[in-house]
């Protein structure tokens, strides 16, 4: 099942920013499935449109701080995003944001963070109904605690997990996490939570693990808290990154059985990817497709319910890496 509503946009140049987040990721990837010869025919089969709604400030409550949580829905909100997303320097100028190109108020952005994670928490719902279901959006991995950070300004991923704890829907839950960047945010605020199994292959070096490890006090920084498991992988990674990925499933086998696995099923590593700070990884399409594959069999041979996020992709290409995963997944399911 795909879960997507053309009406709702997910790029961010609307919002005057100069970030690759671009419509076609979700836009040229439902398009593509669309006209496929055999898929285009079935569309009423694999395909629902987004839920808006269903997620409130209790639930961001279960996951963020409250005094995080009362800057959104005040006026220090704007402040935030500004720094959420890099926005600006320290002397107050601007970065990568021109407000006069804006078509759209930045306020706007915390809506959209909450539609995301309607459509995270919709999907999960969703898998568990029909084994496999796929948001285009979400994967909002860096939101930490009493911060947003690195594009994120809520942890989508975390907040629905929560809420179907809450609501008794699961009791364990699985993230596989195979963004370019570490899952930091997510890490962070599951630690020391065996409900919760973290796993994530990211760069070894590079954003966010460039900054110091530890303040000045000598706290370390949320951002190296490590996963359940961690498959760092050096260099462009071609050759090691599906035997990491091999090892770290080998381990994660090795936990309890979930209820559901949320997978982040970043695009950013491949190398048509035209984000700066993904650039470590430079993985090939076929590569990639590989990934998906190994992933999505693992998880359904142990009858798992799958739940699948975009997480990073930027730029005009990465409409590629989801769509050759999907035809090969839903020709499976629906053809």
């Amino acid at each position: 099942m795909i879960l997507y509503d053309e009406e709702k946009p997910i790029g961010l140049s609307g919002f005057g920013m100069h970030i690759p987040v671009r419509e076609s990721k979700a836009a040229r990837t439902f398009r593509e499935l669309c006209q496929h010869p055999v898929l285009g025919p079935l569309k009423g089969s694999w395909h629902r449109r987004t839920e808006t709604g269903g997620i409130g400030r209790q639930d961001l409550l279960r996951v963020h701080s409250p005094g995080y949580v009362e800057r959104l829905y005040s006026d220090a909100l704007r402040l935030e995003v500004l720094k959420t997303y890099e926005l600006v320097n320290e002397d107050g100028s601007y970065q990568r944001f021109s407000p006069q190109e804006a078509e759209r108020p930045l306020e706007e952005v915390f809506e959209q963070a909450l539609y995301k994670t309607s459509g995270t928490w919709q999907c999960c719902r969703t898998a568990l109904e029909t084994g496999f279901c796929f948001f285009f959006g979400g994967g909002m991995h860096h939101g930490h605690w009493d911060r947003g950070k690195g594009f994120c300004l809520i942890n989508d991923v975390v907040i629905a997990l929560r809420k179907l704890q809450a609501a008794g829907e699961i009791e364990r839950a699985w993230v596989i996490d195979v963004d370019a960047h570490k899952g930091d945010g997510t890490a962070a605020l599951t630690q020391d939570d065996d409900s919760i199994t973290t796993f994530s292959v990211h760069m070894a070096g590079g954003w966010p693990l460039d900054e110091p490890e530890f303040d000045s006090s000598g706290r370390m920084n949320p951002s190296f808290q490590p996963s359940d498991i961690d498959v760092p992988v050096e260099g462009n990674g071609e050759q090691s990154y599906l035997q990491g990925l091999e090892d770290g499933l080998k381990q994660l086998d090795g936990y309890v059985r979930p209820d559901l696995a949320l997978v982040l099923s970043g695009a950013d590593p491949y190398e048509g990817d035209e984000l700066e700070s993904a650039g470590e990884l430079k993985l090939s399409l076929d590569t990639l497709l590989r990934r998906d594959q190994r992933i999505y069999t693992f998880l359904e041979q142990r009858g798992i319910p799958k739940a699948y996020v975009m997480s990073g992709g930027y730029g005009e290409g990465t409409w590629r890496v989801y769509t050759q995963f999907l035809v090969w997944v839903l020709t499976r399911l629906y053809a």
